[in-house]
């Protein structure tokens, strides 16, 4: 009786356990990067993003393009690969520079979708 009862517990959690990780799916999240991230790795995160995406709203007269900080572009270009590859956690990592949040980083007319 007592291993049925131990069983049943360790399925409910189980349960319980995968219901959590499904609703957590269903939460909107992006991907921008780590304040802390020094230039070098965010122009290759950008490029190396860039070359995966189209990164046609950074350009020059574009809705992301201001402000016009490696930063902000970087943001923009790890966030479009992140949103095209499924919003995995694993696309979000550029060598542990990337930071996904659940707080839209959108601002103006330059939507990070």
């Amino acid at each position: 009786m007592a291993i049925s009862h131990t069983m049943s517990l360790i399925f409910l959690t189980l349960l319980l356990i995968g219901t959590a990780s499904e609703a957590t799916n269903d939460v909107k999240t992006w991907c921008v990067a780590k304040p802390s991230t020094d230039e070098y790795a965010l122009y290759d995160n950008m490029n190396w993003a860039c070359s995966q995406v189209d990164c046609s709203v950074l350009r020059q007269g574009c809705p992301c393009f201001y402000p016009d900080t490696v930063m902000n572009h970087a943001s923009v270009a790890m966030n479009l690969y992140y949103q095209s590859r499924g919003r995995n956690k694993w696309n979000c990592d550029f060598k542990n520079s990337g930071l996904i949040t659940v707080t839209d980083p959108s601002y103006g007319s330059c939507s990070y979708q």
